[in-house]
């Protein structure tokens, strides 16, 4: 044996795949109801953009189970987030709130540089986690109860946080694909400090989505589309295997009608984006038909 082999030997020891999964084994794993899959659409940043989404996926007849909001809590009135919450609760459908304090909009002049940019949107000192944390607690304060977080010690704390009872039990923590994971290890690091669920990076092959399955029972939030500034790639006719192989598996689908992260999202996308989503259940529906997407919430 090697010392390649007796590092694949290690892994698979610890629980963890012994490299990306080649053969695309079907996925066991399954939502609490039993759902395989679920729609997510991102970039809807407000409540009249939210309201238009809503009601042309109920025109389309079918099921929205996620809204995500990525420019961050900051940005919103107490009166737009109220709002947003009313709308979740009224469609049965989780609201997720960016945290809205990130690199790109502290002071930083180095993450505006081709080196610095690694950064991503991390938080810098101590005062942007305390800030961080007063997202999360004005946002739980007026019904929120999903949030997208961006660093993982900021994970850590509001996970702690969570655990002695400083914000609601029930706050739910969605990793960000902007923080850049995207192997076993790093997944099952994001679970240990306690993720609801990870968006891995949008460039994903196959196998590496069915290793990351492996090592994780938490959802995978996983792009079937994206906007020109990440890739623009389109990819519909992988929805079927995706759900195969990572359920249980949130569907972030109608980031192609954006230009770039954190676009302003007008009616008119929303309804392209309800679109898009209807793109990709067909898909599923022709080539994955007994995939059981989860009814919406009671």
């Amino acid at each position: 044996m090697n010392s390649m082999d007796r590092t694949r030997e290690f892994l698979k020891s610890i629980g963890l795949p012994g490299g990306d999964a080649y053969q695309l084994p079907t996925s066991e794993k399954r939502f609490e109801d039993g759902g395989q899959y679920r729609f997510e659409v991102p970039g809807i940043q407000g409540p009249k953009v939210m309201e238009a989404l809503l009601e042309e996926m109920n025109h389309l007849g079918i099921e929205l189970h996620r809204v995500t909001q990525t420019k961050g809590i900051m940005m919103l009135t107490d009166n737009e987030i109220m709002q947003m919450v009313a709308l979740a609760k009224q469609a049965k459908a989780e609201l997720i709130l960016a945290i809205g304090p990130r690199a790109t909009t502290d002071t930083s002049a180095s993450v505006h540089t081709e080196e610095g940019k690694r950064i991503g949107y991390r938080l810098r000192g101590q005062e942007q986690i305390i800030r961080a944390v007063e997202e999360v607690k004005r946002g739980a304060a007026l019904g929120c109860r999903g949030f997208m977080v961006y660093d993982e010690g900021c994970l850590w704390l509001l996970n702690e946080m969570r655990k002695a009872g400083e914000i609601p039990a029930d706050c739910h923590f969605k990793i960000s694909a902007h923080c850049g994971h995207g192997n076993p290890c790093s997944c099952k690091l994001l679970e240990t400090l306690g993720a609801n669920s990870i968006n891995p990076v949008r460039d994903y092959q196959l196998p590496m989505l069915g290793a990351m399955r492996q090592a994780v029972d938490i959802p995978l939030d996983c792009h079937t589309e994206n906007p020109k500034s990440s890739g623009g790639f389109i990819r519909h006719y992988e929805a079927p295997e995706i759900v195969r192989i990572a359920a249980p598996v949130y569907l972030k689908t109608g980031g192609s009608v954006a230009k770039t992260h954190s676009w302003d999202t007008t009616v008119a996308d929303a309804k392209q984006r309800a679109k898009q989503v209807s793109l990709v259940k067909r898909m599923i529906d022709t080539y994955y038909p007994e995939a059981v997407q989860s009814p919406k919430a009671k």
